[in-house]
């Protein structure tokens, strides 16, 4: 079976896409990630409706790449923080390719908005593919992509 015989029900980009490939949730994994936890401040940053953003943290905190998290400022209502899962967390180097691709194909003369360093000796950081063998950098003519063990004929 080639790859255009192949279904792509079960790709797993498909099915990430199904759960963070809009545009907001993007965002709203950006600012998590960069330690935006509160309704309130994603509302005042990223600049969407109260209501796309109640629709779109509800659907990360149902896929466990969020997890709500109690908080009451004195005087207020008990409200929710949202925090980053060990699934979300797992999206990070995910939103360090885009911006990566973003400073080389889609930025302006300005520079990027961060800066992202090595704590331990302040180079910049950068996204890689390498095999499990720690072989890093390749290419996509260094690679070679065959069909799994989940690969359906398409219907």
């Amino acid at each position: 079976m080639e790859w255009l015989e192949a279904s792509t029900e079960n790709c797993p980009v498909q099915r990430t896409l199904d759960v963070v490939g809009e545009k907001w949730t993007l965002l709203i994994l950006r600012d998590a990630v960069n330690g935006v936890r509160r309704f309130h401040d994603f509302h005042r940053h990223i600049g969407l409706s109260e209501a796309v953003l109640s629709d779109r943290l509800r659907k990360l905190v149902s896929a466990d790449i969020l997890k709500t998290v109690p908080y009451q400022e004195a005087g207020s209502r008990s409200r929710n923080e949202y925090r980053l899962t060990r699934k979300g967390w797992d999206l990070w180097p995910v939103l360090m390719a885009l911006s990566q691709w973003g400073e080389t194909h889609a930025l302006g003369a300005e520079g990027p908005v961060l800066d992202v360093r090595h704590t331990a000796c302040d180079a910049p950081v950068r996204v890689v593919v390498e095999c499990s063998a720690e072989h890093s950098t390749l290419t996509p003519r260094e690679v070679t992509a065959r069909l799994g063990p989940g690969a359906r004929p398409r219907s």
